[in-house]
């Protein structure tokens, strides 16, 4: 039993020393048959693990990154940790929006661990692929001021741990990856916009946070229970600086709704055109709002913006005017996708 799982058994955090340990045995393949998806299993609830264990951890893999890395200064990141209520992807949604009004975006994501589609999944539909190297993102980013960073950006590790605990699949653990997920990539910007399920995920959040040296994070919550803004609820930004800015719908003039007003799409066959509804503007006003709320964010976060109800503005302007439909369009047909500007095509 390796000592990571014998302190875990034990109660005791797990130092970063002990994680790099268990690193290095799972790449040699030292370790016991059946012992790295027992040690998965002990991080299941991760209200139930000390912060400092999973802090440890993403330190250890951050840690352990090897070769070049670019940096991309004024990028900004939007990534969930999923868990929440069901929404459709507003993060991708957002991020085309803030890309339109000029903003350089590096969206991280993943498949779905705990939801029907993830942003990988969603893009794979759009024919939208994932940059494969820091060179070729940095060459998306130039060209369409949004790029999708692919897996290169996160550790290796997670590859080999995926292989040594088949037959289970990662999906098993989606719990805990997707809450680790946003603060392992190496992905050197200036901000990363964070979502949270709950307040009460925010002390071990803002200890995942600390062990992110590359860029700022800044993690929201509201009262509903999304893992993104909503603008027809109470919502806290809380900054890397410490500060917490609180947004209302009274002060951001946006309108009553619901959840449902955000539900996913489940049919897979409507997945595409949804989401091309979504950044047409088309899909209703709550779904619209939300999204420009984020984009709103995202410039902010990006320094374009200082004031939100502008921001707001700026991007609902963008949604109805085409320019966010166009430029999925443009990157679709970057990626050789079957996304048209303004089309409504696309794998289902």
């Amino acid at each position: 039993m390796h000592d990571a799982f014998a302190a875990l058994r034990a109660g005791r955090p797990v130092s970063t020393a002990v994680w790099s340990s268990f690193w290095d045995e799972l790449s040699a393949n030292a370790l016991a048959p059946g012992e790295p998806a027992a040690l998965m299993g002990a991080l299941l609830d991760p209200r139930a693990v000390d912060p400092l264990t999973l802090t440890n951890l993403v330190r250890s893999l951050r840690a352990r990154r090897t070769g070049p890395v670019t940096a991309f200064p004024g990028a900004v990141n939007v990534v969930g940790t999923g868990g929440g209520i069901p929404t459709f992807n507003v993060s991708t949604a957002a991020a085309f929006t803030a890309a339109a009004l000029g903003a350089r975006i590096v969206k991280t994501g993943s498949r779905a661990h705990s939801s029907a589609y993830g942003s990988v999944d969603l893009l794979d539909r759009l024919g939208i692929g994932l940059t494969k190297s820091y060179g070729e993102t940095a060459a998306a980013l130039d060209r369409h001021g949004i790029a999708f960073a692919g897996y290169f950006v996160y550790p290796v590790e997670l590859t080999v741990l995926a292989r040594r605990i088949l037959p289970l699949p990662m999906r098993t653990f989606g719990r805990v990856l997707n809450l680790l997920g946003p603060f392992l990539p190496v992905l050197p910007g200036t901000r990363q916009l964070t979502g949270l399920p709950g307040p009460e995920l925010l002390p071990l959040a803002r200890s995942l946070a600390a062990a992110v040296d590359d860029r700022d994070v800044w993690l929201c919550t509201n009262d509903i229970g999304a893992d993104e803004l909503i603008g027809f609820t109470e919502n806290s930004i809380h900054r890397g600086d410490g500060t917490v800015l609180r947004l209302n719908p009274g002060d951001l003039g946006t309108a009553a709704g619901t959840v449902g007003d955000l539900a996913p799409v489940t049919e897979p066959g409507r997945v595409v055109e949804h989401f091309l509804d979504v950044v047409s503007g088309r899909a209703g006003e709550v779904a619209t709002q939300t999204v420009a709320l984020n984009a709103a964010a995202l410039t902010i976060a990006a320094g374009q913006q200082t004031q939100w109800r502008p921001a707001v503005a700026a991007a609902l302007a963008a949604l109805r005017d085409g320019a966010v439909s166009e430029l999925v369009g443009a990157v679709g047909a970057g990626s050789a996708g079957p996304v048209t500007a303004g089309g409504r095509g696309g794998r289902s």
